[in-house]
């Protein structure tokens, strides 16, 4: 992958889409749809919504907005998008509250939000009701501990609820998948 001259890398992180049959989007039109945003070093990280970019905008939520359009365009379908910079990842990555080194890739996972949440949004939520699994609130970020995975997660679905998430955009990806992002984002 070259560098291009005054460009940022960044991943985007699309919503809902290759699950059970509906909202395919083929990784290789992905591919195409962000070249053809005149984005550079396009690649993909698995079916599930991930995709790599350098790019000289500078604004996540123009790009993100973008993508959506030209989603929607190509394929006639909406697809929340969130686009994070290669730094942003990274610090994800270094603020973990979990030991991420000592825990299975399926039991770790980060919900990347498109604004940061004040407290009270997860006042009502009795966080010991669900115990071993833990969240802990970071930037943009929520990290979601579910030793039995994400499937079987009870506080994911709290977490999930619209009295929660309502007027963010949100995703989640397990941590293997946050990791790998931020190796496929660096300068």
């Amino acid at each position: 992958m070259t560098k291009t001259t005054g460009t940022k890398k960044y991943a985007a992180l699309l919503r809902g889409i290759n699950v059970g049959g509906n909202k395919k989007v083929p990784m290789a039109e992905l591919r195409s749809v962000l070249e053809g945003l005149g984005h550079r070093d396009v690649r993909t990280y698995l079916q599930s919504g991930n995709a790599v970019f350098s790019s000289a905008e500078t604004d996540t939520t123009a790009l993100a907005r973008g993508l959506e359009a030209a989603i929607e365009a190509h394929f006639g379908f909406r697809v929340p998008c969130l686009v994070v910079d290669g730094d942003h990842l990274a610090a994800v990555v270094a603020a973990c509250p979990f030991p991420a080194a000592e825990l299975e890739g399926r039991q770790l996972h980060a919900t990347f939000l498109s604004e940061q949440p004040g407290p009270e949004r997860f006042a009502a939520l009795d966080g010991t009701a669900y115990l071993p699994e833990e969240y802990r609130l970071g930037d943009r970020v929520l990290y979601l501990y579910a030793p039995d995975g994400l499937g079987r997660s009870k506080l994911a679905e709290a977490l999930a609820r619209p009295a929660v998430v309502k007027g963010l955009d949100v995703t989640t990806r397990n941590w293997n998948t946050v990791v790998k992002l931020v190796e496929l984002t660096r300068p």
